[in-house]
């Protein structure tokens, strides 16, 4: 199969990064069949010293972009790294820039569809069924644009993309960063070809027996409550909670005088919100943004005390500013809803009964309150999904690779626990866990210089930090010096 051909040039005139088109086969057992195209980027290494290679880079999801979010993150790469590696990431196929998923005929009519369906998740029996109908609908549209591309999306059709990746860029092993998603990602990397891995960085990972649900395709629970997502974020919100109550309004804008009499605060604002949305932050749609304001505590934690106190006051928050667009020929690609789902729903097996979401909403929130809610619904869509992955990686995860592996976890992650990481280190045939005594979700997205240099040696000269070595996040999510939010 020949190797893609890369023909770099600035993504835009006097851009710092470089864009490039890669054809590949959609379906790998069939190479002269149909190709699809996947669009590349890079920085090159910016360091007087000796170049060592090509640093790959995948930002999670499934469902981000690289073309957009490895431009957004780079200043977040450890600096010493930035400075040895050119670093390469792409819209993975289905997403983005690539070949991508996409279900309607105009953004109008995507829009149309968003609009039609509650936000967050359904509450009551009449938004679960319009939930349940409009996802239904989703998955029909797809089915009817290109069922021959929902079922080559997959994470093993990615792994083999990568390698192909690998190899245009002239590179004899793979150097990679996965974060979230590109955990399992670069954990099946690491399995169907093990020998050419030179260093693998894994942050914020999902557990791969969770993923797979121990290769059974009968799950009796949801992907993301088998990863213990719901009972992350609830403990997440819980330090958030707690943090914001032990100090004053002048800090935390949410803060009521007491970690318990903040956490009481927010459940009457939540209950409050069923009955009264204050203009479209139903309840649905408040706990949905909690959760995932949670991910980067600065300034995502600051902003989310505020907009918690305008609802407590009864005011419509103001909407978020965006991040900056990246200097790329397509810096808001269309990412719906679809692209994440053909990827998750074709290659991670949920419940098909769509009728069971709500006894196992009711379970998730027993364990894990409103968040429990959110995370549970989040994988709904799977059980009306039209396709299954033509190829499925499902196991063993602990093919001896030719090099170790780094996996970092983060203590409180509101979307992969901590556990997750743990199970990681220990499926993998040669791993070191390492440990972010910290907050959010990624340690590459909640900076701590102790992370970075322990990252920064193991991709440079391939040193482990020691067996047991727990880092802290360089500021505190919550301190006196830093206000959260008016």
């Amino acid at each position: 199969m020949p190797t893609p051909q890369l023909d770099w040039s600035p993504c835009v005139q006097g851009s710092e990064f470089d864009c490039a088109t890669a054809k590949v086969p959609l379906d790998y057992d069939s190479p002269g069949g149909r190709t699809i195209e996947l669009a590349v980027i890079k920085h090159k290494a910016t360091g007087p010293g000796r170049r060592i290679g090509t640093l790959f880079f995948n930002p999670g999801g499934p469902g981000g972009p690289g073309t957009v979010q490895m431009p957004q993150r780079y200043e977040f790469f450890p600096r010493k790294v930035r400075e040895r590696f050119d670093i390469v990431s792409w819209d993975p196929r289905g997403i983005g820039n690539s070949t991508a998923v996409n279900c309607f005929k105009s953004r109008e009519e995507a829009d149309a569809w968003i609009s039609s369906k509650p936000a967050g998740f359904p509450v009551g029996e009449q938004e679960r069924t319009t939930w349940i109908a409009a996802y239904k609908d989703l998955g029909q549209r797809c089915h009817q644009r290109d069922p021959e591309l929902l079922r080559h999306v997959s994470t093993v059709d990615s792994a083999r993309d990568l390698d192909h990746l690998r190899q245009a860029v002239g590179e004899p092993q793979l150097t990679y960063f996965g974060i979230s998603y590109g955990t399992i990602l670069g954990a099946t990397y690491a399995n169907l070809f093990p020998g050419k891995v030179r260093a693998m960085t894994l942050d914020s990972n999902i557990d791969p027996q969770a993923w797979t649900n121990h290769a059974n395709d009968t799950p009796r629970l949801p992907t993301l409550l088998r990863m213990g997502a719901d009972r992350s974020a609830a403990a997440t919100l819980d330090q958030f909670l707690s943090l914001c109550g032990s100090t004053t309004t002048a800090v935390c804008a949410f803060s009521a005088g007491g970690p318990k009499a903040t956490r009481a605060k927010f459940d009457q604002l939540m209950r409050r919100l069923r009955e009264h949305p204050v203009g479209t932050w139903t309840y649905g749609r408040t706990v949905g943004d909690t959760v995932n304001s949670l991910y980067i505590v600065h300034p995502g934690w600051m902003n989310l005390a505020g907009r918690l106190q305008d609802l407590w006051h009864g005011r419509v928050p103001k909407p978020s500013a965006p991040p900056p667009a990246p200097p790329v020929p397509n810096p808001n690609p269309y990412l719906g809803e679809e692209q994440a789902a053909a990827v998750f729903c074709g290659d991670s097996p949920n419940p098909r009964d769509p009728g069971a979401y709500h006894a196992l909403e009711k379970a998730s929130a027993s364990r894990s309150g409103d968040a429990g809610r959110y995370w549970t619904w989040a994988a709904e869509p799977c059980a009306t999904w039209p396709a299954v992955a033509a190829n499925r990686y499902r196991g063993p995860w602990n093919k001896p690779t030719a090099h170790p592996v780094l996996v970092v976890g983060t203590t409180y992650d509101p979307a992969t626990p901590y556990s997750g990481s743990q199970a990681m280190a220990k499926e993998l045939a040669n791993a070191r866990l390492l440990t972010n005594s910290g907050y959010g979700h990624t340690a590459l997205s909640n900076p701590s210089s102790c992370i970075n240099e322990h990252e920064s040696r193991y991709f440079i000269d391939g040193t482990l930090p020691p067996a047991g070595t727990v880092c802290h996040q360089d500021t505190p999510p919550i301190s006196e010096g830093k206000s959260m939010g008016a």
